[in-house]
């Protein structure tokens, strides 16, 4: 096959259509080429068959169309000829079928309804659009009604009609209060597709006088609002529960006829005390996965994207406590038509065959009928090569009257196809589309491709010549391509030469010639060698190379693969790397590579570097600056300098910097000349005329540059006329209708002499103009005014001063001011990929309408509403820029189950064109975010109270929520998980049986349709008896738990465990001076003396002592124990009872303070009671309890 060559884009809208051929003539992509060739009408773009508009604007029917020469444009209505001339309302956009029907000066938009269709027509042929059905948008009133109030029973159902107006296109229906506010809407309260709203089972919370229905016509942007209904609900004691019934559809079975691709919608809503449940099922089938989805509380199933295999039988069941119902819905899937095969565009070569193919499908079976020229082809003029086989037109012997533009209409009762598809039949003699003199360059030893691009038709035979007066080339040593390139698979030495490639058909002859030069291949001769260099020191890899005297080489070193690092130490010279001061770091593998613009070569060597010798402190330091600076050997281009180098330091000079200043321009002002190496004391140096030179060095070395020389003597060249133009010389327009010329100007030194100006020229390019010129000061920018709006100019600008111009100057490319696009992107779509993200695809605008350089796309989208929410909110627009000419891009951070709009704006550099038409388009449900809040309340012995807030992001309609909780032990072990599912319309729940004094986790999420949300987690703790001894406040869940874990950290507790460490060191210092004295200290006397009934253990919340019995106040307490709650305090409850710090006995104090219990008589000890420890509490285990 012939390669295709690239075109500019401009000519792309001719290439779409030559492309589709069916025949063995092939047209290549040749610019020049395609300009010639003539090309029956092809529709590319039209408005929507069913084209409703806003009543309010003007209305605008789109019809444009491409063809060689280009089409004229006529319209019917109705099926009768428009004569839009005689409308003063209606106009045709220049160059184009477009019809701008003017509604906003005094038209009427129903006036203009109707069946309109465009021709387009050229010498070629005629192409139709479709039958495009233009009809007002209408958003009409409510009717005026009385309503009744509605008096219902508690527990009975309930049905408030809507019955919105009949709008164009249908209102999307919502039931609001007169607050504004949407009624809630649940498993027992929903609104159906008909925009009822129906109630399962009314409650008393339902009496309100406020139900209003409202229609939103989306078209015209308006709401209309019926008059609110009253419901009052009567309660009745007992409600009496009812079995399922369906409220909607009624009876047992039903039919629901839908087209194939639409989304299939079924609805059953019944009645019932308790709210029944519904379920769907498919008869004999499973529904289809990923593309089955429930709305409304699954009242409503709905599959997108039907197909005839969704055909049967789907039954809902609604169920309760009481019972159940089923009704069966006989789903039937159709078919408008759609294509199997469209027919494709034929271009053929007088006397070839050729066949248009046209098959489509639907339910029932469309029928196909063909036309030609928009007539049907039964009445349509004959044509002796035209054969009609039902889908199929077959083409013998073509001629070139045989060109047409073919109908194919597909069309059953559900809709019908129109398809344009063009006969073209070419008769053109040879052209030959590869430049002449073209000249090819490889090495020897390598194959060799010439080509010889062509077009004709017939198509035309391909012959190769070498030489003027040669033979034609034949035999194994050569390949001949179908698409005129001639290859000669090994091009040796004695294969350079004239080419000459012959291109002939029976309308002509012409040929070409092209030169083939053969090159030597490029050698490294002597190859780097692999090197071990001790640290420090210095290494030099070689590369010296051969290569053919007309290729130009570059050499290009490489270490480990990659650049060379920007280091000073490495020197690249002609034929060598030379590596100073070597490092550890510098050990690797470098490599040589020399690249022509024909060959590339490569070698690599390794380096090791070892360790060095050590050697004594050297101090280095910076040079000293050269000195004794001289002029020799002055010329008025050229000049000699030479110098004395100063001391190097203990560093060698590495390089000399010479600078030089020119004191008649730039007097005081330094710039680099030139660098030379470090062992060079002389140079000779270019100099420009008209400038004051003085001269000084620098000498450089690893440590770092000496100061500068002296200044040299002064020497002034001669003026003379430039010797370059000024560079970056740039053609930009700032407006639509100028050209604005920039350059940089010369420097005072390039300007060779006094009275520099500039010679600013300018031409549009492609068109046979002069050159216009004008001479202007030494500026930097020149505007020209008036010029058409972005179309490519050549500009120059050439420097002189008084003694003459510089040299003819290049032209560059510039062009003039670019204005704003004049159209907008068509054919916008959007595919949603899934419920954050969605792709979106337009049809890429005309380059001329660009009107400047194409920079891209830019998506303007925003939210519209929250499916989930139906409530608006402030419209935040986001865009999205896609670079270069990209006709799709993709959409991400969408929010799930969300309505949203987008348009595309085609940017070029001025700015952006119009916007396309808004889109609209719907986001799928996701899983929601975690539940806003999870407050447990209300402890008890054995039960807590949870309640929590809905998802700040349902992200779609609620199914459930799943609460999850298990117990937790003093060592932080879980205990089993318990799951409880509950509905999307609780906010609290009552969890009772629990574990009294026990802590609990609970994990908690939100679920829609398509899964779970992220949970929310929560701990809490139920109290010890309902006393309340620790009881929490409301909300105390973890309050309550961090309370007993940081008891360790209170103050109060730091201040008793301190003041009871004061008062038993007082007792023992007291105790061991009166054992000292020798006398006893009669405790059991003074207990027995002094009993006190009052003596009280300490409570947590004010310090003061609870009461303990007569009869346990004279019993040691058991080690461990923890008594009753109702007569003694448990070691948990009362943390900072003294009975959990003694030893086992009564915790008692006598009247004089000592601590009776410490030394009480009592040693026996009681059995421990119950299950308890019989472990002493000590203070730590006390806090190691809490833990």
């Amino acid at each position: 096959m012939m390669k295709k060559m690239s075109i500019p884009t401009s000519k792309i809208s001719l290439v779409l259509f030559l492309c589709q051929i069916i025949s063995a003539l092939d047209v290549p992509l040749d610019s020049k080429l395609l300009e010639d060739l003539s090309q029956p009408p092809t529709i590319t773009q039209q408005s929507p068959k069913d084209y409703i508009v806003d009543p309010r604007e003007n209305i605008v029917i789109q019809c444009e169309a491409k063809g060689k020469p280009p089409p004229s444009f006529s319209w019917t209505r109705n099926g009768t000829h428009f004569d839009i001339d005689k409308d003063a309302q209606v106009t045709m956009k220049p160059n184009s079928g477009t019809l701008v029907i003017n509604i906003m000066n005094g038209g009427k938009a129903e006036a203009y309804e109707g069946v309109y269709q465009c021709t387009a027509r050229n010498e070629r042929g005629a192409a139709i659009s479709n039958n495009i059905i233009i009809r007002p948008s209408r958003s009409p009133l409510w009717t005026k009604e009385k309503l009744e109030p509605n008096h219902v029973r508690e527990g009975d159902s309930l049905v408030l009609h809507c019955r919105p107006p009949v709008g164009l296109p249908p209102p999307i229906i919502f039931w609001m209060d007169n607050a504004f506010q949407r009624l809630p809407q649940s498993e027992r309260v929903s609104q159906g597709l008909n925009g009822d709203l129906y109630f399962s089972n009314v409650q008393p919370e339902d009496t309100r006088e406020d139900y209003i229905c409202y229609a939103r016509f989306n078209h015209t942007q308006t709401i209309q609002q019926k008059q609110p209904i009253s419901v009052k609900v009567l309660s009745t004691k007992p409600v009496t529960e009812r079995q399922p019934v369906l409220l909607t559809p009624t009876g047992s079975t039903s039919t629901k006829v839908e087209l194939r691709g639409n989304v299939l919608l079924l609805e059953c809503i019944a009645a019932g005390l308790p709210t029944p449940v519904i379920r769907w099922i498919k008869e004999g089938g499973e529904l289809p996965a990923n593309r089955t989805f429930f709305e409304n509380f699954k009242k409503t199933l709905k599959i997108i994207d039907v197909s005839e295999a969704d055909s049967g039988n789907y039954k809902c069941i609604a169920r309760n406590t009481l019972g159940s119902v089923h009704h069966v819905i006989s789903v039937t899937v159709k078919a408008a038509p759609y294509w199997i095969t469209a027919p494709r565009n034929l271009v053929l070569s007088p006397g070839e065959d050729g066949t248009l193919i046209c098959r489509a499908n639907g339910n029932p079976k469309p029928s196909i009928s063909w036309l030609a020229n928009g007539v049907p082809i039964a009445i349509a003029p004959e044509d002796p090569s035209r054969k009609v086989d039902g889908d199929t037109i077959i083409f013998s012997h073509v001629q070139e009257r045989s060109s047409a533009v073919y109908q194919c209409n597909a069309s059953n009762e559900y809709g019908y196809l129109l398809a344009n598809a063009f006969v073209n039949v070419l008769a053109e003699p040879p052209r030959i589309l590869t430049p002449a003199n073209k000249l090819y360059q490889v090495i020897a030893d390598s194959p060799a491709l010439l080509d010889c691009a062509y077009f004709g038709s017939p198509k035309p035979e391909i012959e190769w010549f070498k030489g003027v007066k040669g033979s034609i080339l034949r035999g194994n040593e050569y390949v001949f391509h179908d698409n005129g390139t001639l290859e000669i698979p090994v091009a040796q030495k004695n294969s350079a030469g004239t080419y000459t490639c012959v291109a002939r058909n029976e309308l002509g002859k012409i040929q070409n010639e092209v030169q083939l030069e053969i090159k030597d291949p490029t050698m490294i001769i002597k190859q780097p060698e692999y090197k071990v260099i001790q640290r420090y020191g210095q290494v030099s890899f070689e590369c010296i190379i051969k290569h053919d005297s007309t290729l130009l080489p570059t050499v290009t070193w490489l270490k480990d693969n990659d650049e060379l690092p920007d280091d000073e130490r490495f020197l690249v010279g002609k034929d060598n790397l030379t590596i100073m001061n070597v490092t550890d770091k510098d050990d690797g593998t470098y490599t040589c590579i020399v690249n022509t613009t024909l060959d590339s070569v490569s070698a690599s060597a390794v380096l090791t570097v070892v360790a060095a010798p050590p050697t004594p402190a050297i101090i280095y330091a910076r040079p000293n600056p050269p000195f004794d600076l001289e002029l020799t050997g002055q010329l008025e281009r050229s000049i000699d300098l030479s110098w004395i180098p100063g001391d190097e330091n203990n560093s060698p000079i590495t390089s000399f910097v010479i600078e030089y200043e020119d004191a008649l321009h730039e007097p005081g002002v330094w710039h680099y000349q030139t660098e030379v190496p470090g062992t060079q004391t002389t140079v000779q140096l270019k100099l420009s005329p008209y400038v004051n030179y003085s001269f000084r060095v620098i000498a450089v070395n690893k440590i770092g540059r000496s100061q500068p020389s002296e200044p040299s003597e002064q020497y002034l060249t001669k003026s003379a006329s430039p010797d370059e133009n000024p560079a970056n010389v740039q053609g930009i327009g700032s407006e639509p209708d100028n050209l604005v010329i920039t350059w940089e100007p010369l420097k005072g030194f390039q300007s060779n002499g006094p009275g520099l100006q500039y010679k600013v020229s300018w031409r549009q390019k492609d068109v046979d103009d002069e050159w216009t010129s004008v001479i202007v000061a030494n500026v930097s920018k020149y505007i020209v005014s008036g010029t058409p709006t972005f179309v490519p100019y050549e500009v120059k600008v050439q420097a002189l001063n008084d003694l003459g111009y510089a040299p003819e100057p290049s032209e560059v490319i510039g062009h003039s001011g670019e204005d704003l696009p004049m159209v907008a992107p068509g054919n916008v779509q959007v595919h949603v990929i899934n419920s954050t993200l969605a792709k979106v695809h337009w049809d890429p605008v005309p380059l001329k309408s660009v009107r400047g350089h194409l920079q891209g796309y830019k998506i303007y989208y925003w939210k519209v509403q929250s499916l989930s929410r139906r409530s608006r909110r402030h419209v935040e627009k986001k865009i999205l820029t896609f670079r270069g000419n990209k006709t799709f891009g993709m959409l991400p951070g969408l929010e799930p189950y969300s309505s949203y709009k987008l348009n595309v704006r085609v940017v070029n550099g001025k700015g952006e064109g119009p916007a396309s038409p808004d889109k609209a388009f719907k986001t799928p449900e996701g899983v929601p975010s975690s539940p806003s809040f999870l407050k447990i309340t209300n402890p008890t012995l054995d039960s807590l109270t949870l309640e929590w807030g809905s998802p700040t992001h349902p992200n779609g309609v609620l199914t459930s929520y799943t609460l999850k909780f298990q117990p937790i032990n003093n060592t932080h072990e879980l205990g089993p998980l318990i799951e409880i599912r509950i509905p999307a319309n609780e906010s609290s729940l009552i969890l009772k049986n629990l574990n009294y004094s026990t802590r609990y986790k609970f994990y908690f999420n939100a679920q829609t349709s398509v899964g779970s949300g992220s949970q929310i987690t929560e701990e809490a703790v139920t109290i010890m008896d309902e006393a309340g001894i620790l009881r929490p406040a409301v909300g105390a869940g973890k309050a309550m738990a961090s309370r007993q874990v940081d008891i360790a950290t209170q103050g109060w507790f730091i201040g008793l465990m301190c003041a009871v460490a004061l008062l038993i060191l007082i007792l023992l210092i007291v105790c061991f001076i009166r054992r000292n004295k020798g006398g006893k200290y009669p405790v059991k006397e003074k207990e027995d003396a002094h009993a006190d009934p009052e003596i009280q253990p300490m409570k947590e919340d004010d310090g003061t002592f609870g009461e303990y019995s007569d009869a346990e106040d004279h019993k040691p307490l058991k080690k461990g124990s923890r008594t009753p709650s109702d007569r003694t305090v448990k070691k948990e409850d009362s943390d900072d009872s003294l009975v959990d710090y003694g030893e086992g006995v009564n915790g008692q104090f006598n009247e004089d303070g000592s601590f009776i219990g410490q030394y009480s008589g009592k040693k026996e000890k009681e059995p421990a009671e119950g299950n308890e420890s019989s472990e002493a509490p000590s203070p730590v285990n006390a806090m190691n309890s809490f833990v």
